[in-house]
């Protein structure tokens, strides 16, 4: 063999060496960024038990979700040839958090979601009910927090200074009649096992004493006919109203669904009112996919201020109609505001 023939040898292994690890830095090196894309429409009969009240009913409430995931090179590309696809960065999806903790804080929205929901329900549905309140939960913790070192996200903070409230606004008002820099005792669970933490209270972006830690309310809803929701690999809270409309159904063997395949998506809260989410564009095209004929979509009426500092803001109502003229023809997009508007509406529906 001469040494022409070996010089050719060794580029084209050279070559299959560099293609090799160009397909892999594309395929799999992680970017600082993410990809939401249309995810899945589930039919929540798989996911809603009610003892003593199945679902036999044609039709279908459905769950909607987002395909999340981190960008590599080559899906990067792709989504950028996508228009059903977005790329976020890695702030503004996790807010800086790491995935364990972004996952964790996705599973208790989904936990809260879930106990609002059957709350609001059984409300409706003229069925009993209790509401435990467990305390805060603690969402995230800010750098500036003297508490950073000791209290941790998926914590549940049960008293400070020794005083309980039934709210979260309960203990921020408490806090903020405090003064920065003095020094504040919280009782808290960690990992199931109480805790308590003594430290400084600091000043807040907005002026206020707090002790740097975003809190939201950890309640426990009980019921006399058992129900029980299993999300699955979905979280965060957006699945609330469908998942009342569910339980609901079931409770009052009402045939809310007319035989009908029924999507929708929105956040629900102790009152019943629907909150915006995010990436509704993307469940309006999963639920087209899996044959909705109906979507229910939140319409919040934004503020005056709001429409001033965002030139061109758009409604949940607004996106995922525009989206379904566009992708979804022949799907109903219904703008709701609370739980009783979905309902009003498939009672009196008529094709």
């Amino acid at each position: 063999m001469s040494k022409k023939q070996d010089q050719r040898i060794l580029r084209r292994i050279f070559g299959v060496i560099v293609a090799i690890l160009f397909i892999g830095w594309a395929l799999f090196w992680p970017l600082n960024s993410y990809i939401e894309s249309p995810g899945s429409a589930d039919d929540l009969k798989a996911y809603v038990k009610v003892q003593g009240h199945p679902d036999k009913q044609k039709g279908s409430f459905m769950i909607t979700s987002v395909y999340l995931q981190q960008a590599r090179p080559a899906t990067w590309v792709w989504a950028k040839f996508n228009p059903h696809a977005t790329i976020e960065s890695a702030a503004e999806v996790t807010g800086g958090q790491s995935n364990k903790t972004y996952n964790k804080v996705q599973d208790f929205y989904m936990q809260s979601a879930i106990n609002e929901a059957i709350a609001v329900a059984y409300k409706a549905a003229h069925q009993e009910y209790t509401k435990k309140y467990l305390g805060i939960y603690v969402l995230s913790v800010q750098k500036n927090s003297k508490f950073r070192h000791q209290i941790k996200v998926g914590d549940t903070i049960t008293a400070v200074n020794g005083h309980h409230f039934n709210n979260a606004s309960g203990y921020q008002q408490y806090i903020a009649h405090q003064k920065v820099g003095s020094q504040l005792t919280v009782t808290y669970l960690h990992n199931g096992k109480v805790a308590q933490a003594k430290q400084k209270l600091v000043k807040l972006a907005t002026g206020k004493t707090g002790i740097g830690i975003i809190l939201t309310d950890n309640v426990k809803v009980d019921t006399k006919i058992k129900a029980s929701i299993t999300p699955g690999q979905i979280g965060g809270p957006s699945g609330g109203l469908m998942f009342a409309l569910q339980v609901y159904n079931q409770l009052t063997q009402t045939n809310l669904r007319h035989g009908l395949k029924i999507a929708g998506t929105g956040t629900i809260n102790a009152k019943g009112q629907v909150g915006e989410i995010g990436g509704i564009d993307k469940k309006v095209i999963a639920a087209h996919k899996a044959g909705a004929k109906i979507f229910f979509a939140p319409y919040v009426k934004p503020t005056k201020e709001l429409l001033k500092y965002e030139e061109g803001h758009q409604t949940n109502y607004q996106m995922a109609k525009a989206t379904a003229k566009k992708y979804a023809p022949g799907m109903k997009v219904v703008p709701v505001q609370t739980f009783n508007d979905a309902v009003k509406y498939l009672k009196n529906y008529h094709e």
